[in-house]
């Protein structure tokens, strides 16, 4: 099975290169004001260009509301929209039948027990992405750079459609891969010299310790 790898928080042409350079087949982009992240739907729309018949991009908002979303899709024309919120199995299926897109729910995790969760979205939302509970007191729902046991989702339904998210970085992801198994991962902070900001050489960095790890299992 292919590895499905996504870029997210992507603000500039050098990042966006060198993702689609490493291979990632979905680019993400963040909507919520309150991540150093943040792209204008606008903005996003130009640099999602690049990535137009080789990777699906990601419109990624937090509650956001009918006006905002309806912006950002005008704007960007995402692939797919990433709820990373705590919207509900009805406003997931609500967003669904108003755009037309595929949804990926993103839900924290912390423990096993928070895996029962995903039950009530099966059959509404397309792809779950699954991410560490933030820490105390952080105003960011994703991309604090903490990760959690990955080896809880060993007792996941091999069926499900996922990736893995929450502190991932090039000196993890070997672990990460070997203890869970994912059919996708997503990577944001683990690429950054600084919060918000990209670095292509860790990106290019992150892309080499897939393949080595990778690479290894096979052998």
């Amino acid at each position: 099975m292919t590895l499905d790898i996504k870029i997210c928080g992507l603000k500039t042409d050098a990042a966006m290169a060198a993702a689609l350079a490493g291979g990632a087949r979905h680019v993400g982009f963040i909507f919520f004001a309150k991540s150093p992240r943040y792209v204008e739907p606008a903005e996003a729309g130009r640099l999602r260009q690049a990535a137009r018949g080789k990777a699906l991009a990601a419109a990624v908002s937090v509650d956001a509301n009918d006006g905002f979303l309806d912006e950002i899709v005008a704007k960007m024309q995402p692939d797919m929209l990433q709820l990373h919120g705590s919207e509900t199995p009805e406003r997931v299926a609500e967003i669904k039948g108003r755009y037309g897109l595929p949804v990926m729910k993103a839900l924290p995790i912390s423990e096993a027990a928070d895996l029962d969760r995903i039950k009530s979205f099966i059959g509404i939302a397309d792809r779950f992405l699954l991410d560490s509970k933030p820490p105390k007191g952080s105003q960011l729902p994703g991309g604090n750079g903490v990760s959690f046991d990955w080896r809880i989702l060993a007792g996941l339904d091999a069926g499900l459609d996922y990736m893995l998210s929450g502190g991932l970085n090039a000196a993890n992801i070997g672990d990460a891969l070997r203890q869970a198994d994912p059919p996708g991962i997503d990577v944001s902070s683990g690429v950054e010299s600084a919060p918000g900001v990209k670095d292509p050489a860790l990106i290019e960095q992150f892309f080499r310790a897939v393949r080595a790890a990778r690479d290894d299992r096979a052998a």
